[in-house]
């Protein structure tokens, strides 16, 4: 295999992570998106989010991508 076929296939592999995670946080965003949607509807009000779960909604998402960089480690 050639110095550009490996560059190719590395460029590659790196397109499919980039556009599955892509993916993927489209459809966690639209899937958090609609139950803040429904319990503002159930509750009758404007879907409103206040600092504090602000705050712990930011550090769930900030644990989560230390999980998601971790994978593949200690193998």
């Amino acid at each position: 295999m050639t110095v550009e076929e490996k560059s190719g296939t590395q460029e590659n592999w790196r397109l499919k992570v980039l556009i599955i995670g892509g993916i993927v946080g489209v459809l966690t965003g639209l899937g958090a998106a609609y139950l803040l949607i429904k319990r503002a509807e159930r509750e009758d009000t404007t879907p409103q989010l206040g600092a504090g779960e602000g705050v712990k909604l930011g550090l769930l998402v900030l644990g989560l991508l230390k999980q998601v960089a971790s994978l593949g480690e200690g193998k």
